[in-house]
């Protein structure tokens, strides 16, 4: 990709050619062309390649177009964070689009308060009504861990996140599971946030819809499928979080998976016996709402 523009773009995609084109037209309309738009298509079989190659030779936005089998959106972000060579990255999902001067307000956000100490950029979502998603942030903050500003600043909604790429890629991939399609994306970032912040960018710039064939309306039927990768997950915000009652969640959910697993030796290498035995009966319980929740949808 071409090393001149600064910020990359990228989505992972599966069978959205329908809902595609909104975020190619707010591409578009990009008040800055200083970055690219790198589609990783997670084995589509509807019209997704017919349009990529349509919008190339419009060439109205540098567009690489990377088909890979389907695996599931943690191994879109694996090829993503393979390829990228910009400073930035960003993640838009294929039912999302930007607001008209999203990539300008980054940029400038970037260039006028960027840091080594700094992992990158955390800033507002959106429905397409502009009502914000959760809160906005406190005027005061200029940077937090991810984890902090939920837990500590209280600031609720999903968020965007634009990293620079040289961070990420200092840091494991998402593992792959067979028969598996998801590993949690937050693995990575509570990793990230052991050793940097992200400056708070309090502007909206992406435009968030939640599909009825998207993960976030499916989370019981993927809890129930993905045992190993939401396993993983918990392994490493147990590891890794630093609020109690964060860990003490996961451990919970980290039972869930172990009975779905049959994994009976729960307290091998475990540094929190006492809460794990505390947890037991929360996760038993967790369990079998799940698998009723599941089965039922």
């Amino acid at each position: 990709m071409n090393r001149v523009k600064k910020i990359t773009v990228f989505t992972p995609t599966y069978n959205r050619g329908y809902c595609l084109h909104q975020l190619y037209e707010s591409l578009v309309k990009q008040s800055s062309t200083n970055f690219c738009w790198l589609i990783i298509d997670d084995g589509s079989t509807d019209s997704t390649k017919e349009l990529v190659d349509k919008w190339i030779l419009e060439g109205l936005v540098e567009i690489q177009y990377v088909y890979k089998e389907n695996g599931g959106m943690h191994t879109g972000y694996n090829v993503a964070y393979n390829l990228i060579t910009t400073e930035l990255n960003v993640c838009i999902d294929s039912d999302d689009y930007l607001t008209n001067d999203a990539i300008e307000k980054i940029l400038n956000h970037w260039e006028k308060y960027k840091s080594d100490s700094y992992a990158g950029i955390v800033a507002l979502d959106a429905t397409n009504n502009g009502k914000i998603l959760g809160k906005e942030f406190p005027k005061s903050l200029q940077s937090s861990t991810l984890e902090d500003l939920y837990y500590k600043h209280k600031i609720s909604g999903d968020k965007k996140l634009i990293y620079r790429t040289a961070v990420v890629k200092k840091y494991p991939k998402y593992p792959v599971f067979s028969e598996e399609n998801l590993v949690p994306l937050g693995a990575l970032y509570l990793q990230v946030d052991k050793n940097y912040e992200l400056l708070c960018l309090n502007e909206i710039v992406c435009i968030v819809e939640y599909m009825e064939d998207g993960s976030t309306r499916n989370i019981f039927k993927q809890y129930r499928l993905s045992p190993r990768g939401f396993l993983y997950s918990r392994k490493i915000t147990i590891k890794y979080s630093k609020y109690l009652k964060v860990k003490f969640k996961s451990i919970i959910h980290y039972i869930s998976h172990s009975i779905q697993l049959k994994k009976i030796n729960i307290f091998k290498n475990n540094n929190y016996p006492i809460l794990t035995l505390l947890a037991i009966p929360f996760g038993i319980v967790l369990y079998i709402y799940i698998r009723y929740k599941s089965l039922k949808k």
